[in-house]
């Protein structure tokens, strides 16, 4: 190794691909971002980088600049994306593509509580300014200090907007159904679906039950949400899924129960679920082939 840091260096990807997919929702630009830090790194000389006391830190520092303002841009880019936006969803360990176009292993973003669709969409509804600290502070224990540094606010401002953020999700109300429960669900969804059994997917749904499908203008999606029992159990049942050739399979998506639709080997669709207690409340449906990409084989 011509550089006996750069082992150290590489060492952080890592914990930038799972900090900038939380900021961001996407792995894709997850990807770029931490790219673009590498290449900030390396631009600089020898002895710039030497001077760096903490290079884990300074590559933090940059990774969540640059997707501040990725996030300050995101709203003019949402507003010419076609129907609705949707994070992209990340498989299982077991599951993701790892050939020669994809992510080395080592990359692979750590699957827990934070990345989980419901808790993704409602991340996407914060300010940028809130969505970086309370991610920094709360999930990844940076302390305020360091998160103002970050975001060019004060320590307390930077408190204030996590307590915000914080606020936003418990008014969310996030449901926690056990495991076992939500795997439960979605299987019977499967079933009832299947047998394109209206009345029994409507005893599954939650009344004020809400679909999103995300196609980005690239493949067809319903282009306003579904609301209602009846309304999203039609929705579904009208699909030409299985007319079609196509294959439902359980899958886990985003660490928790979900489900795949795929056409010879190919994955089309990715469904994540949001379970209250024993109905489903949120179904979001992924088909935008461009945010697809771990789970194509």
């Amino acid at each position: 190794m011509t550089d006996p840091g750069l082992g150290a260096i590489m060492s952080e990807r890592r914990q930038l691909i799972n900090l900038s997919y939380r900021l961001l929702g996407s792995l894709a630009d997850a990807e770029d971002v931490v790219q673009e830090t590498y290449a900030r790194w390396y631009a600089m000389t020898g002895p710039e980088r030497d001077a760096i006391d903490n290079p884990p830190a300074w590559l933090t520092r940059v990774a969540s600049r640059i997707c501040l303002d990725l996030l300050r841009s995101a709203r003019a880019r949402r507003e010419r994306y076609v129907g609705e936006w949707i994070p992209e969803p990340l498989p299982e360990s077991s599951e993701w593509h790892t050939g020669q176009t994809g992510p080395d292993p080592a990359d692979r973003v750590t699957l827990d509580e934070s990345v989980n669709m419901a808790f993704l969409v409602v991340l996407d509804a914060m300010t940028p300014a809130e969505r970086v600290a309370f991610i920094l502070h709360d999930v990844f224990r940076y302390p305020f200090p360091e998160v103002a540094e970050i975001v060019g606010r004060t320590p307390a401002a930077c408190r204030q907007l996590a307590s915000s953020a914080r606020r936003r999700i418990q008014d969310a109300e996030l449901p926690a159904a056990p495991s076992a429960r939500r795997a439960q669900l979605v299987q019977e969804f499967k079933r009832a679906w299947e047998a394109t059994d209206i009345a029994a997917l409507v005893s599954l749904l939650d009344p004020g039950v809400t679909a999103v499908a995300d196609g980005g203008g690239v493949v067809s999606a319903a282009l306003e949400p579904v609301h209602g029992g009846a309304a999203v159990a039609r929705y579904f049942t009208d699909l030409p899924v299985f007319r079609l050739g196509r294959t439902l399979l359980e899958r886990t998506v985003n660490g928790q129960p979900g489900l795949v639709i795929q056409f010879e080997g190919v994955t089309e669709t990715v469904i994540a679920f949001d379970v209250d207690g024993d109905h489903i409340k949120k179904i979001w449906a992924i088909r935008n082939p461009e945010k697809l990409h771990p789970w194509t084989h």
